[in-house]
């Protein structure tokens, strides 16, 4: 695969389309989910999610209520 710089656009959801060639490259097909990492230097990897990706998600889950009021939905739903 060449590497190149591949985009997408935001729809009015902030939902973006993966290019073909991401897919490709990650082995992506529909139904899958993806894991999205973010690094200290402002880069965001993402990668095809892992079972080990869901166990953590769970782990946590119950630790994220802080963020889910109406007001901070409201304050990031724009984001």
């Amino acid at each position: 695969m060449e590497f190149s710089i591949n985009t997408s656009k935001l729809t009015t959801k902030s939902q973006a389309t993966i290019p073909g060639k991401i897919r490709k490259f990650l082995g992506l097909r529909p139904g899958d989910s993806v894991a999205f990492e973010v690094e200290e230097n402002k880069r965001v990897v993402i990668r095809k999610a892992t079972p080990i990706d869901f166990e953590f998600a769970k782990a946590i889950e119950g630790t994220l209520s802080e963020w889910s009021s109406k007001n901070d939905e409201e304050a990031y739903c724009g984001l």
